[in-house]
C-alpha cells in the first residue's frame, strides 16, 4: 500500500478513473471502495493533477462543474486533513482568508433572515421586515465580488507562472461567474414583484452551495499548494497590488511600505558583464533610477519623456490594454476611472488566461482574424452598473504590414450618446 502511496502518477490515475466513474454516471459507492487507497490519501497536489488530466482528455469546463460537488463530497474529508503551514497577518494569503471568515458569518446570518421568512405568512409585517433583510444582505453580497477579482488578476497570474498543472483555475473562474449571474438573478427576483418565495429559495439554495463550496476549495486546494509554491517576494507584490482592488467584508488592513536600500550604479558596473548577477535585476534597478528621468524619446510627430508619455495614456479617457504578437499581455494604462479591472500581476500573462473559458474563444477568434490579415478592428458595446462601455479592438501592423499585436481601448460613452447640437470653444 504504501508503494501505491508514493507513486503520485498511479495515485491520480486511480483519482482520475473514480472522478471519470462519477461523470459518466458509474455507482460511487462500487467507486469508492475501488479507489479507496487512492481517495484516503489524496492531497490538494492531487486534485489539480487530475482536473488538469480531465481537461486535457476534454472534459469540458461546464462537466466538471456539474460533477466537483459529488467529487468532492467524497474528496472533502482527506483534503482537509492535509497539514499545510497557515499564512501570517499582514500577507496577502492571510486576507483572502479572512475575508472568507467573513463571508461565512454573512451566510450565517444571510441564513437566520431565510429561515424566519420561511415561518410566516406572506404580506405580513413578520414577513416583510425578514424579506427586507434578506434583500439588503444579496445586496451586500454583491460586494464580495472583490474576493474573485483578486484571484483572477492578482493571485492566478502567480500561479500560472509556477504550476505546470494551472487550467483547473479557470474553471474556478468559470464558478466565480456563476456566483456573479446567480446574485444578478436574485437581484431581479427581489426586485420583481411576482417573485415567488419558491423560486427564491430556490436561487438561495443554489448560491449558497456555489460560495461556501468555493470557499472549501480555497480553504483546502488552491491556497495550501499556493502557500508551498509561490516565493515571498511575490506574495509582498500581491499583497501590495491589493491595495489597488480593496477588500471585501473586512476592514482595509494597514498598508506597510517595505524600505529598500537606495540604488547606486556607475557606468563601470554598467559595461563589466562580470559585476552582473541578475541582468532583469539591473535593469529594474536603472528604470526605478533617475537614469532614464530625463530621457526623451523621438515618436516621429514629437518628442516626449517618459513621465509625459505616461501622463498622456493614462489621462486618456480610455482603458488601453496592449498584447504582444505572442499574445502576452504588455502594457494596460491607469486611467483615474477604470471600469475593467487590471493588476499589474497581468503583464507577461498569456491573454487567453485573462478570461473565463466561456468567453475564451471570442478572444480567440479575434486574434485569428487579425493574424491571418481577415480583420484589422472588432468592436463590442456592453452596458455595465449604469454606464454604456464601447470596446474596440485594432490589429497592431508595422509599416510592412506584419501583425504586431491586438490594442483593446474601452471608453464610457454614456455622455457621449447624450450630446446634440453644438458646443464650440467660443460658448466656453
Amino acid at each position: 500500500m504504501s508503494e501505491f502511496i508514493n507513486n503520485s502518477e498511479e495515485k491520480i490515475k486511480s483519482l482520475l478513473a473514480f472522478s471519470m466513474g462519477i461523470i459518466n454516471g458509474e455507482d460511487g459507492k462500487t467507486l469508492m471502495e475501488r479507489h479507496k487507497q487512492a481517495i484516503e490519501n489524496i492531497t490538494p497536489f492531487d486534485m489539480i493533477a487530475m482536473e488538469d488530466k480531465q481537461i486535457e482528455m476534454g472534459v469540458t469546463t461546464p462537466e466538471i462543474k456539474k460533477n466537483i460537488g459529488k467529487v468532492l463530497n467524497v474528496f472533502g474529508k482527506y483534503l482537509q486533513q492535509y497539514k499545510w503551514e497557515k499564512p501570517e497577518k499582514g500577507t496577502f494569503l492571510y486576507y483572502l482568508m479572512q475575508e472568507n471568515r467573513a463571508l461565512e458569518n454573512y451566510l450565517h446570518q444571510t441564513t437566520a433572515f431565510i429561515k424566519k421568512l420561511n415561518t410566516e405568512k406572506p404580506n405580513t409585517p413578520e414577513y416583510i421586515e425578514p424579506y427586507n433583510n434578506l434583500k439588503s444582505n444579496i445586496l451586500k453580497l454583491k460586494e464580495f465580488n472583490i474576493h474573485y477579482i483578486k484571484k483572477e488578476n492578482i493571485l492566478f497570474p502567480y500561479l500560472e507562472k509556477s504550476w505546470e498543472d494551472y487550467k483547473p483555475l479557470m474553471v474556478m473562474w468559470s464558478l466565480h461567474d456563476d456566483i456573479r449571474k446567480k446574485l444578478k438573478l436574485l437581484d431581479k427576483l427581489f426586485n420583481y414583484k411576482n417573485s415567488t418565495l419558491k423560486e427564491i429559495n430556490s436561487e438561495l439554495g443554489d448560491l449558497f452551495f456555489l460560495m461556501r463550496g468555493m470557499i472549501f476549495k480555497e480553504d483546502n486546494i488552491i491556497f495550501s499548494i499556493a502557500t508551498e509554491t509561490t516565493k515571498t517576494e511575490e506574495w509582498e507584490e500581491m499583497h501590495k497590488q491589493s491595495f489597488e482592488v480593496g477588500f471585501a467584508f473586512i476592514e482595509e488592513p494597514i498598508k506597510t511600505e517595505k524600505k529598500t536600500e537606495e540604488i547606486s550604479i556607475d557606468k563601470k558596473s554598467m559595461k563589466n558583464t562580470n559585476n552582473i548577477t541578475n541582468e532583469e535585476n539591473i535593469l529594474n534597478q536603472i528604470l526605478s533610477s533617475d537614469f532614464l528621468k530625463n530621457s526623451v524619446i523621438d515618436l516621429d510627430t514629437g518628442k516626449l519623456t517618459i513621465e509625459q508619455i505616461k501622463l498622456l495614456l493614462n489621462t486618456l479617457p480610455v482603458d488601453i490594454t496592449l498584447v504582444d504578437e505572442n499574445d502576452t499581455v504588455r502594457f494596460f494604462s491607469k486611467p483615474k476611472d477604470r471600469f475593467f479591472p487590471r493588476s499589474i500581476a497581468i503583464i507577461g500573462r498569456k491573454v487567453q488566461n485573462c478570461h473565463p473559458p466561456e468567453s475564451v474563444h471570442i478572444v480567440n477568434d479575434i486574434i485569428k482574424s487579425f493574424k491571418s490579415g481577415k480583420k484589422d478592428f472588432e468592436h463590442f458595446w456592453i452596458q455595465m452598473k449604469g454606464k454604456f462601455i464601447f470596446i474596440q479592438y485594432y490589429a497592431l501592423r508595422n509599416e510592412n504590414g506584419e501583425y504586431k499585436g491586438v490594442l483593446e481601448v474601452s471608453q464610457d460613452i454614456t455622455g457621449i450618446r447624450e450630446l446634440s447640437d453644438e458646443k464650440r470653444l467660443i460658448n466656453l
